[in-house]
């Protein structure tokens, strides 16, 4: 894991200062602490920084070249199967310096040009320059593990791990996007091929770009289908599950570093913690976060598997801290980002770098096997579309009156209202209204006549349900888990574990994310993955040897944050003084009033407004680091004059 960045005109003979692409590279310097390098050459000059995972001699340093350097890579992530690939290579006449991953890309490069990527099973990002096409080749794993940003100014191409790298080079503006930003407030994060930066973009998933003699050009070059269905019985399918996922976890366990695991209890990170366990010789080292709030805390799950397994076991207890934490994550994650999850996250992972450099997590367990309670409506209502349509729309009017009798925004008041939207119209709309933080209304009621204006309020359900038009799923669940892999899993699950990970110099694997194990989950009947409202029945049932009853029954968590208790105690004061501020109101996107509404009902106890809350003070939070405060090369220290 490391980080990366370049610069390329279209101009061979223009001169590229080097001190920029160091000043670029030098803002990842937490990606990559162990090494540094770059490459200048005609109108292009490449930067990375090296976390050391495999082959930690020098001859592991990148910029790496081919064997008479006409082709330059720079290259962050892992590729699992490298060596199987290393002897073809071999065979074919290359010779290797290294025993590296990256390496491999490059010789498999020069055999297939971008036709290598179908090979590739692992984590990437990464960017090779060919010097004899004058061509760059920037490429991005399938379900979007690693990030890439990038610049283009029709005749300059910029590129980084981070969008800090590109800010880096003298003449990019740190102009927000309003587009981005109106997506921003509905998902909680910036959803790719956009940024909240007006002039730089991300790289989606599963795509790559070339750039050469001045034309840029992006492709696709893998999706995950769900049709055709395996044919194929629930115990065949368990053991295909175990043996798929055994595969995934070993591939994993390849390091010259120490590596462990996060363990949450939960039946995702149960599973990879069974399985690690299975296969190593040594107690396999295991890492906890709780809260002194019970009703968030899992550590009694988490030790029940650790003991279970014989682990090594280390656990951490959070408390708000918002001037020595709120700083950090808002430096490290370059766009506003409203996942709360991210602040214990952050804090799991600075404890496991204390005695590990990998980790492997759970995640994508859920957008697998449908493991969300917010998927079940959608299944009820696909069912109760049956009914005649009078009696269908009188039940959405009941579950809509029924929803008044909680918390406007509880759990329960989301999920009846997401019931009446789905028995009152598709059950497609219903889901893209509960994945949103402010729907069309809410954002209406909220927003500036300006902001209002200039952008479309109900832009986010349109991103949803052009997802579900794109997915060749027949069944709702199956159409539903597709949009979350495309939309909800890269751009913020992937997004928390990656950048709180590296903002440390920890490399974290997820063994439900590989590719291939993608594929044959999609293709599992959709009735195989919810049975009679069982969410992740044959995941379950796929382990019921290897887990305790206790995990495997237990009702699903997450990684909850207790932000209502905070921001109604120690967090209250803070939460005024930033949303409420004379600067904030000057941004011209929210009615004061508006605001100061939903922190007064959410203090008073009347409503739950603890997402929508931490939504508005992340993006004002990232405003004053990244918008209104100058940033210094990899210093993440100056974060605190823009906070204050």
């Amino acid at each position: 894991m490391c980080g990366i960045c370049g610069i390329v005109s279209s101009d061979a003979s223009e001169p590229i200062d080097p001190r920029v692409v160091i000043h670029m590279r030098d803002t990842l310097s937490h990606r990559g602490p162990d090494d540094k390098g770059y490459y200048i050459g005609p109108g292009v000059a490449l930067g990375h920084r090296r976390l050391s995972i495999i082959d930690l001699r020098p001859e592991g340093r990148q910029p790496m070249a081919n064997e008479d350097g006409s082709v330059q890579i720079v290259f962050n992530g892992e590729i699992y199967n490298f060596a199987e690939h290393r002897e073809w290579l071999i065979s074919r006449g290359h010779s290797f310096r290294s025993r590296t991953d990256t390496e491999v890309i490059i010789h498999l490069y020069e055999e297939l040009g971008v036709e290598c990527l179908r090979l590739l099973r692992g984590m990437f990002a990464f960017a090779i320059w060919d010097e004899s096409k004058r061509l760059l080749f920037l490429a991005r794993d399938r379900l979007g593990k690693k990030p890439l940003y990038y610049h283009f100014d029709g005749n300059r191409m910029l590129f980084g791990s981070e969008a800090k790298a590109i800010l880096a080079y003298p003449s990019i503006a740190r102009e927000p996007d309003p587009k981005a930003l109106n997506y921003y407030v509905s998902f909680g994060y910036v959803p790719a091929p956009l940024s909240a930066f007006r002039r730089i973009r991300k790289l989606q998933p599963a795509h790559y770009l070339t750039f050469a003699h001045g034309r840029l050009d992006v492709r696709r070059y893998w999706k995950v289908h769900y049709q055709p269905k395996l044919e194929i019985s629930e115990h065949e399918a368990c053991g295909q599950i175990v043996e798929r996922l055994t595969e995934a976890v070993r591939l994993r366990l390849i390091s010259d570093v120490p590596l462990g695991a996060f363990l949450s209890g939960g039946i995702d990170s149960s599973a990879v913690v069974a399985l690690m366990s299975k296969l190593s010789s040594a107690p396999v080292k295991t890492f906890s976060i709780g809260f002194k709030e019970p009703k968030y805390d899992e550590r009694q799950y988490a030790k029940l598997v650790a003991r279970k397994f014989g682990t090594e076991h280390h656990e951490f207890t959070v408390e708000p801290d918002a001037a020595a934490v709120l700083e950090k994550l808002v430096w490290h994650y370059d766009e506003p980002y409203a996942d709360s999850s991210a602040l214990p996250t952050y804090y799991l992972c600075k404890l496991t770098r204390h005695y590990v450099t990998v980790a492997l997590n759970g995640d994508a367990g859920d957008e697998n096997f449908a493991g969300y309670p917010r998927y079940l409506p959608s299944v009820v209502a696909q069912y109760l579309h049956t009914i005649p349509s009078p009696l269908r729309r009188a039940l959405g009017n009941t579950a809509f009156q029924s929803n008044r009798m909680f918390r406007s925004n509880s759990t329960v008041a989301k999920r009846l209202r997401v019931l009446a939207n789905t028995l009152r119209n598709d059950p497609r709309a219903g889901y893209a209204r509960f994945m949103t933080n402010f729907d069309g209304d809410g954002k209406r009621r909220l927003y500036s006549e300006d902001f209002v204006q200039s952008v479309n309020c109900d832009a986010a359900d349109e991103w949803i349900l052009d997802l579900y038009s794109q997915s060749d799923a027949k069944h709702i669940v199956d159409a539903t888990l597709n949009v979350d892999l495309d939309l909800y899993l890269p751009n913020d699950l992937l997004t928390k574990v990656d950048v709180a990970s590296m903002a440390v110099g920890l490399e974290a694997r997820s063994p439900m994310v590989d590719h291939e194990f993608v594929e044959f989950v999609a293709r599992l009947p959709a009735r195989f993955k919810i049975s009679n409202l069982t969410l992740k029945a044959i995941f379950k049932k796929a382990l019921k040897d290897l887990l305790p009853e206790s995990i495997l029954r237990r009702r699903k968590m997450g990684f909850a944050v207790p932000l209502d208790q905070w921001f109604r105690g120690q967090l209250s004061e803070f939460l005024r003084d930033i949303l409420l501020s004379h600067r904030a109101e000057q941004r011209g996107y929210f009615r004061r009033g508006a605001v100061e509404a939903l922190i007064d009902a959410h203090i008073s106890g009347r409503s739950d407004h603890q997402y929508q809350l931490w939504n508005l003070l992340m993006l004002e939070l990232w405003h004053r680091v990244f918008v209104d405060t100058p940033m210094t090369s990899g210093d993440e220290s100056a974060v605190s004059v823009a906070v204050s």
